[in-house]
């Protein structure tokens, strides 16, 4: 059966093309929506729109997936490596392994959060779009580390709403190329899609405001050990801030890290790790701090450049 999804624009997104708008509001890969638009598939206010065409703030977005399999619907299989760190009537955190996406989305056929707590009885919030349901916070594939879903509906309003006013810290480690100077900065610079590459992002003055604040934990010889906190919480961030400041995450090909010390350090994906999530519990009103030790890869990096 054909799947059919209605949404109105949210306001952050007004001035959007089509295709972008249909990736963030449904999460299609953005070569899927333009594919479904140039098809006739998408409309806006009953009116059929290419993929370059504008949105507006409140339109009415109609998308038709023609005999589509729904993400979500399908079961995935489950794995271990996903380690509940909390559980309760409101939330339930994990430890996202590297190669698990947050949530399944069209274009990725690979394991989600979701859908292995799903294998494992876990109940989730209903709230959000289908595939995203109880989703209040991402992590992209290849980073691991601690993240956060709803159960209940009041809690995913609640952590909504504390995503929305930046009062959840987030704070990760990265292994950056070179030694920051200064040691200790800011990374203010805003950032949108980029102008030529559909699955990345680039610093553009057009770009949504976008905060990271660093700090050197340790140098290496070829490398330097960053504690940061996002301020703001935008895809790719961090990874796009750093490879902006020249200082790319090592093993973050996509955004130009040396794939020779890569190699070296034995890395297949970028080194970053969500080590610390703290926020107000939605049920309790107290804060409250999980955290995650690196996983093995990382931390193999790690002794590679360790001096003797």
């Amino acid at each position: 059966m054909p799947d059919t999804r209605l949404a109105h624009v949210p306001d952050g997104l007004a001035g959007e093309r089509v295709d972008a708008t249909l990736a963030r509001m449904f999460g299609l890969s953005r070569s899927k929506a333009a594919d479904l638009a140039e098809a006739g598939q998408v409309q806006l206010d009953g009116r059929v729109v290419g993929k370059s065409a504008r949105v507006g703030p409140g339109q009415l977005v109609e998308v038709h997936i023609p005999d589509a399999v729904v993400p979500g619907e399908q079961p995935e299989p489950d794995l271990a490596e996903l380690r509940v760190l909390h559980d309760d009537a409101d939330i339930v955190v994990v430890d996202k392994p590297v190669g698990v996406a947050a949530h399944p989305s069209l274009g990725f056929e690979g394991p989600s959060v979701t859908g292995i707590l799903k294998a494992r009885g876990y109940r989730i919030a209903t709230s959000g779009a289908p595939e995203r349901r109880g989703i209040v916070q991402r992590l992209d594939v290849g980073t691991s580390g601690v993240m956060v879903l709803a159960k209940s509906e009041p809690a995913y309003s609640h952590l909504k709403q504390q995503f929305r006013d930046r009062t959840p810290e987030k704070v990760y480690h990265a292994l950056v190329q070179g030694l920051p100077d200064p040691i200790r900065g800011t990374v203010d610079a805003p950032i949108a899609r980029h102008p030529s590459h559909d699955w990345k992002f680039a610093v553009r003055a057009e770009g949504r405001r976008s905060v990271t604040h660093y700090e050197v934990l340790e140098a290496f010889r070829f490398a330097s050990l960053l504690e940061i906190h996002l301020e703001t919480g935008r895809t790719h961030q961090i990874r796009v801030h750093m490879a902006a400041i020249r200082h790319p995450c090592v093993g973050d090909l996509t955004y130009g890290a040396d794939p020779t010390l890569a190699a070296r350090c034995g890395l297949e994906r970028q080194w970053l790790h969500a080590v610390r999530l703290g926020f107000l519990h939605p049920g309790t009103g107290a804060w409250v701090e999980f955290t995650s030790p690196y996983p093995a890869d990382l931390d193999h990096a790690l002794r590679v450049l360790a001096p003797d």
